[in-house]
């Protein structure tokens, strides 16, 4: 019984920390399963002259084949998409259906990108971040941009937690987004670790952390603001005032503590939240 009940508490540390957005999987098998690669990592003009230097020749490294879940609004667009990356968890009930639902109801296609079954791969939580998640978020966008009812041109990154961390990763200026063939149009964070950033960003960022955040610090958050050298496009901080981390699931009206840290639902900061990335995604799409 006690094994039993600290498998359900870590379950619940996991779903609050690493990926949670919404609740009620009633009908989450309701998006298409779909197949893809992500992008091909390929050397740098440095790397090869090194490599060159020593006799050696680099080769891009092929892409691993993925898998996904694709929601689409009603109508034949193009529309605008969304790439999802998911938590450390792998992809929960709540990545295939509420956000999708919300995210087409709102004229957008979605897919939700499955970093881990492909990989045999269950869970991050203790393990840090998947670095090639990066090439995962640029894999879909590849993807999408084929299809006629997406508008390849307006392609965002919405990432949760440790799927927040890759998305800041993946649009950083002067990282993996200069080596990627298609730009996302703009990018957003929820409740990331923005000690992986140095706060300078390819495509337009909207960052959403809680005030009382003891997984990913608000603090870290605006520590990377500060870090800034004002290159690269706009970013925006938004910090809910009261909010801790996952504050906007509902599963956890009840805060609960794990681990030492405290995790809790907030319905104002959700609210808010949702509100400022259906205007932010407005923003970004309308240019």
């Amino acid at each position: 019984m006690a094994r039993k009940m600290l498998g359900l508490v870590k379950r619940i540390v996991w779903l609050a920390c690493f990926g949670t957005a919404g609740h009620n999987a009633a009908h989450a098998d309701a998006s298409q399963m779909v197949q893809f690669e992500s992008a091909a990592i390929t050397p740098t003009p440095f790397q090869v002259r090194n490599a060159q230097a020593s006799g050696k020749v680099l080769e891009a490294v092929p892409g691993t084949p993925l898998r996904g879940y694709l929601t689409q609004p009603q109508g034949n667009g193009p529309f605008p998409a969304i790439v999802l990356l998911h938590g450390c968890a792998g992809v929960l009930s709540n990545d295939r259906q509420t956000w999708p639902d919300r995210l087409s109801s709102w004229g957008y296609v979605v897919l939700v990108v499955d970093s881990f079954s492909t990989r045999g791969i269950h869970e991050t939580c203790d393990r840090g971040v998947l670095a090639d998640r990066v090439y995962d978020a640029y894999g879909a966008e590849e993807f999408l941009s084929k299809h006629s009812f997406v508008d390849p041109r307006r392609i965002a990154l919405l990432g949760f937690s440790a799927g927040g961390i890759a998305t800041l990763e993946a649009v950083q200026l002067g990282g993996a987004e200069r080596l990627a063939e298609r730009k996302f149009k703009a990018a957003i964070a929820y409740y990331p670790n923005c000690s992986v950033a140095n706060g300078d960003m390819a495509v337009p960022t909207l960052i959403l952390a809680g005030e009382l955040d003891d997984f990913s610090p608000a603090e870290k958050c605006r520590e990377m603001m500060a870090r800034r050298n004002g290159k690269g496009s706009p970013v925006l901080l938004n910090v809910y005032e009261g909010a801790r981390h996952a504050f906007d699931a509902p599963e956890f009206k009840v805060g609960t503590a794990a681990y030492g840290h405290r995790v809790e639902y907030n319905a104002a900061a959700a609210d808010r939240s949702i509100n400022d990335v259906r205007a932010f995604l407005k923003k970004a799409f309308s240019g």
